[in-house]
């Protein structure tokens, strides 16, 4: 029995591992297809969703099976709790990269735009954060898990720096403003895609150190 639970919790880490590959590769193709301008790579976060949502439904239905057959405890149990909460943040990560494909026929015609933007660096940034969070559950590396978490006020601050700059461009460039807006929201997608990445980092220390941290109040001793 021993050995066979072991295998069962094998098998969900290696689900949530390809589910994270799948997601960080959705990601970029889709910061691709807006900087490059290249349709086809849209088409192919659109194809890997479907994969992703199944994914999600066999990481739930492994932790349904472990729950129901087992009576996991301690770390076991903490696996399962992150387990859980992590698939439910991929699965969501997935879906900004099919969010930010959605703008690329609105942007097209305007890429200079978003070329001068901030999209690029603030895509790079939260792409690493991403990488960064999943990495650090593969590795059971907590002192990662909060480098990501220091990174999210870079990220915030790449927002509220593409915020006011698409603002002066409706101001002063109003036959642009609709590409601008665009851009808002495609900014926004990205500041999402980094809380998301937070809180896979929190859920890799509540994992690895069995400690809670929430909403940026962790401990620097940690």
């Amino acid at each position: 029995m021993p050995r066979h639970f072991e295998l069962e919790l094998d098998h969900l880490r290696t689900l949530l591992i390809r589910m994270g590959s799948l997601v960080e590769e959705q990601i970029e193709f889709a910061v691709r297809s807006l900087v490059e301008g290249d349709k086809r790579l849209t088409h192919l976060v659109m194809e890997r969703d479907k994969r992703v949502d199944e994914f999600d439904n066999l990481i739930d239905q492994q932790c349904m099976r472990i729950f129901a057959l087992s009576q996991p405890v301690a770390v076991d149990l903490r696996l399962l709790m992150a387990a859980l909460k992590i698939n439910n943040e991929l699965e969501r990560i997935g879906d900004i990269a099919v969010n930010l494909t959605e703008r690329f026929e609105p942007l097209m015609a305007h890429r200079d735009i978003l070329v001068g933007s901030s999209f690029k660096p603030m895509a790079e940034a939260a792409r690493e954060m991403m990488k960064s969070a999943i990495d650090s559950f593969v590795n059971n590396d907590p002192a990662l898990a909060k480098k990501v978490l220091e990174s999210d006020d870079y990220i915030d601050r790449l927002d509220r720096d593409n915020f006011a700059q698409m603002s002066k461009i409706m101001r002063e460039k109003p036959d642009c403003a609709e590409q601008a807006l665009h851009i808002v929201i495609l900014s926004r997608h990205l500041e999402r895609l980094a809380d998301h990445a937070t809180n896979i980092a929190e859920d890799v220390i509540f994992l690895v150190d069995a400690k809670i941290i929430k909403h940026h109040a962790y401990d620097q001793e940690l």
